[in-house]
């Protein structure tokens, strides 16, 4: 049964981590802002608990779609604090770039993801990045591009070139295209798929890889 708003909040307070984690994932589908304040509240105390961390990344992903900016310093701070389980920083990249821009194509938030030593704070930046499909200036670019040819074969980098790769479809330039054309000829088939879609202009129907 679909649940309604209230009784997904409700679920943020319940013992058992799947049954928070159920809650968070119908909010982060509702993105209704009027839930930011209690998803923020749930975070804060979730992050507590090192075991959970599918329920964080839940709870984060839907601060994503409901937070405004005054949550930024909330996630960057979680950002920075050590963790084993990755995939957090990864909704966390994702979060940040949704809800910390200050007009619809900026880039700083993204940009800060990059610039931070966490791993796959920048894979789910620039994730969002692709998914929003985001229009950055040519300066934006070429920094997104660097960090995807530096960790090009980066096993801790799992999105990366994929995402980026995802993106470039609204992007142009010479610098665009010559990493388009080496995306198109990865061994990795998501990654050729993506960048023969986006040299063509279209982002095409491409899951999730995180």
């Amino acid at each position: 049964m679909t649940l309604t708003r209230d009784e997904a909040l409700a679920l943020l307070t319940d013992p058992l981590s799947a049954r928070r984690r159920r809650g968070a994932k119908r909010l982060r589908a509702l993105a209704d802002p009027a839930t930011a304040a209690p998803i923020r509240t749930a975070l804060e105390r979730e992050m507590l608990d090192r075991r959970t961390w599918e329920t964080q990344y839940q709870l984060i992903m839907a601060l994503g779609m409901t937070g405004g900016r005054d949550d930024i310093d909330v996630l960057k701070r979680l950002a920075l604090q050590p963790r084993s389980a990755f995939a957090v920083n990864a909704a966390l990249g994702d979060a940040i770039v949704r809800i910390g821009r200050e007009t619809d194509n900026d880039p700083t938030p993204a940009l800060w993801c990059l610039r931070q030593d966490v791993e796959l704070l920048a894979d789910g930046a620039v994730r969002a990045v692709a998914m929003l499909r985001l229009d950055f200036p040519d300066t934006a670019v070429a920094e997104v591009l660097d960090y995807a040819e530096a960790h090009f074969d980066d096993l801790n980098h799992r999105s990366l070139p994929y995402w980026p790769a995802v993106a470039a479809a609204g992007w142009s330039g010479p610098r665009v295209q010559a990493f388009l054309r080496r995306c198109s000829q990865d061994s990795r088939q998501l990654v050729a798929d993506a960048a023969k879609d986006a040299l063509h202009g279209r982002y095409g129907n491409h899951m999730s890889v995180l």
